[in-house]
């Protein structure tokens, strides 16, 4: 089991400026770690939010290779404040080239790419109001779920969309996770309903900490996303929420109270199926 340890959720309102948008992620790392945490979650997308999806394929990068702006910016930062950095979302190269993978990394604190979750589940819908997402068709799906230890404990990765799929959540607490990371763009039509119910039902039903980073308000496309990112306990309380704008959300992930939970209630132990 592992040690008490401070988790930031960043919640960004990323534009089409890839510069301006990893100057931003730096600075809101540089506060968490000034606040405490040992573990940043930076939201989906957080490097680009463009105009089209050609503006996604453009910055998408080798991180094998890591010499890349945003690989570049993580390793830097991870190492300047020595802290993880669970790097939500980001076009990583595929061989596919109009189709890069949506990954999520693990940077440790000396910069070094530990882990990697390319999504499973890709948004291809069409709203109430008549806006249309085709992630398949710009995104290549990954294939496996990821369990990384992450500051002393097993941290299960996923990405946005993933929220609605129990079955990759069970997946990763089979696997030994004591804490989920959500990184998203949740938008603000699904968001205001569903976002804060789905977060919660996650941890109840792995008994495991919820860090969930989002993007928050307008982007480029007439894009609105719902924000709201927070940290919630293994009981399913949120803990720790961000208002409106950007900003930074931490907690203690205290792995006593896991065990308590788990303890008093062990519906983990019960399971038949």
């Amino acid at each position: 089991m592992f040690e008490p340890v401070v988790f930031a959720a960043v919640q960004m309102n990323s534009q089409a400026d890839e510069a301006a948008n990893l100057a931003r992620a730096c600075a809101l790392v540089a506060e968490a770690a000034s606040r405490g945490a040992r573990a940043v979650v930076l939201p989906e997308n957080f490097a680009l939010m463009g105009h089209d999806e050609e503006d996604k394929r453009a910055i998408a990068e080798d991180l094998d290779d890591g010499s890349g702006p945003i690989a570049t910016m993580l390793r830097t930062t991870a190492r300047q404040h020595g802290v993880w950095i669970v790097a939500g979302g980001l076009p990583e190269r595929s061989a596919d080239r109009d189709r890069p993978y949506n990954t999520c990394a693990v940077v440790d604190p000396t910069g070094a790419v530990v882990a990697r979750y390319r999504k499973l589940h890709l948004f291809d819908v069409v709203l109430a109001d008549g806006t249309r997402y085709r992630e398949s068709g710009s995104t290549m799906a990954g294939d496996a779920p990821v369990v990384a230890d992450v500051a002393g404990l097993r941290l299960g990765l996923s990405i946005c969309y993933d929220l609605r799929f129990p079955e990759l959540y069970r997946a990763l607490s089979t696997a030994g996770a004591e804490a989920l990371v959500v990184p998203a763009a949740f938008t603000l039509a699904t968001g205001k309903d569903h976002w804060l119910t789905l977060l919660r039902a996650r941890a109840i039903e792995s008994q495991t900490y919820v860090v969930a980073a989002a993007q928050w308000g307008k982007h480029p496309r007439g894009r609105m996303t719902f924000g709201k990112s927070c940290i919630i306990d293994p009981w399913g309380e949120v803990v720790a929420q961000a208002s409106e704008g950007e900003g930074v959300v931490l907690a203690t992930l205290d792995p006593a109270y896991l065990q308590r939970v788990r303890a008093n209630l062990p519906s983990l132990q019960h399971r038949r199926l």
